[in-house]
């Protein structure tokens, strides 16, 4: 039942990363970004620690705040290599 569980959060993660991999250019889109990814992270890693519920929460958390407290000029990766 566990195995299940971890399968079921990994493949939920890789698809919840998928849907939000756009990183925003707004304050509000950062956030949203940022709590779907540490969601994605902290379910994965909670998942193989034993509560996914409580992992997803806190990574959503501080993907929320790693988000909303960057601007623009924190995350300007430069030139992407494939233009």
């Amino acid at each position: 039942m566990n195995v299940r569980r971890s399968i079921t959060a990994i493949g939920l993660s890789a698809v919840l990363a998928i849907a939000v991999s756009g990183c925003g250019s707004s304050t509000g889109d950062r956030g949203l970004s940022g709590a779907g990814l540490g969601a994605a992270g902290g379910a994965v890693v909670g998942a193989m620690t034993g509560s996914w519920v409580t992992g997803a929460a806190i990574g959503a958390a501080a993907g929320a705040a790693a988000g909303v407290l960057t601007d623009d000029s924190q995350v300007n990766l430069g030139k992407p290599w494939w233009k």
